[in-house]
């Protein structure tokens, strides 16, 4: 009679082993797929550094950080990455100008007074827009936006920062609002009645009590459109022409770090000159200051959530 419970005993055993054996195997492959992106982005830094390090064997880190000339392809070649570091903040902080208000202002919407068929449909939209080539939105900049540009600011030259970064502020509105729109719609439902219940309109709730309790998200969303600036191509390349020169004024042309390194890995250089070598130096700026951005961003959050 104790046969038929031993045997179900002994299989209950079995089955809780198989149980924990297969769990541990599903963490450890859940764990590999989250050591990838750690082990991507250290083996990067290490490239960047290691191939930086035969460029600055040539030129000075004074001269890169404070030289104001960035004329690697001429003849008397200057090695100063101030120029494209200035086109790069300045085409990144036009189009902050234009997504950050814009993708809040179409989450808060989306999040608080669109309904419910509304949203859904309008979602699906922004996510596609998210999805067109750069390179589309670098010649819709040249052939669109910049004649429309021309028409309000006489004198606009035909390649300037302010078409290229307006496009690119365009092209984040998707990240930022989508994002944003998440973050929004996961705070808790009776924070909401509570501002209710105090009188406070929508409105009053959606700026007072949902964008603050929502903040490490939008916070995120920014952080995620910042990147997403500071490291476009094709547009900049396309519509802002190119040419490194120290100035913060967007009317003006100028190149990015990205449009640089694209310039360069056309092939027209050696692999082992120090032209070549440069845009492993480019590259390693442009990390530091997506890292730059990253970290004030973290901190801001942080300093936000203890304030709240």
């Amino acid at each position: 009679m104790n046969a038929v419970p031993a045997a179900r005993t002994a299989g209950g055993f079995s089955s809780l082993a198989f149980r924990k054996g297969r769990d541990r195997v599903v963490e450890f492959i859940l764990l590999l797929a989250g050591l990838v992106a750690v082990f991507t982005t250290i083996a990067i830094v290490c490239v960047l550094v290691y191939e930086s390090s035969f460029f600055f064997r040539t030129v000075p880190i004074g001269e890169f950080l404070t030289d104001t000339m960035w004329t690697p392809l001429f003849a008397d070649a200057r090695y100063g990455i101030l120029p494209l570091v200035s086109g790069t903040l300045t085409t990144t902080m036009v189009a902050l100008l234009v997504a950050i208000p814009v993708g809040t202002t179409i989450a808060i919407y989306l999040s608080e007074f669109a309904p419910h068929r509304l949203r859904e449909t309008v979602k699906p939209i922004l996510e596609l827009l998210g999805a067109v080539p750069t390179v589309v939105y670098g010649y819709f900049a040249l052939l669109m936006v910049t004649p429309l540009l021309q028409k309000l600011i006489p004198g606009l030259p035909g390649f300037n920062m302010l078409s290229a970064g307006l496009v690119i502020g365009l092209m984040i509105v998707p990240y930022i609002a989508t994002v944003s729109e998440d973050a929004m719609r996961a705070v808790p439902r009776y924070m909401r009645e509570g501002s209710y219940a105090m009188g406070a309109t929508r409105l009053q709730t959606a700026l007072r009590v949902v964008v603050p309790g929502a903040f490490s998200g939008i916070a995120a969303a920014y952080i995620l459109g910042i990147s997403r600036a500071v490291g476009e191509t094709m547009v900049v390349a396309i519509a802002a022409g190119m040419q490194p020169q120290l100035t913060f004024n967007p009317t003006e042309p100028a190149a990015t770090i990205t449009a640089y390194i694209v310039q360069v890995s056309l092939g027209d250089l050696p692999h082992d000159s120090i032209g070549y070598q440069s845009i492993f130096a480019a590259g390693l700026v442009l990390m530091l200051i997506t890292l730059v951005f990253n970290v004030i961003g973290f901190f801001l959050t942080r300093r936000f959530r203890e304030a709240y």
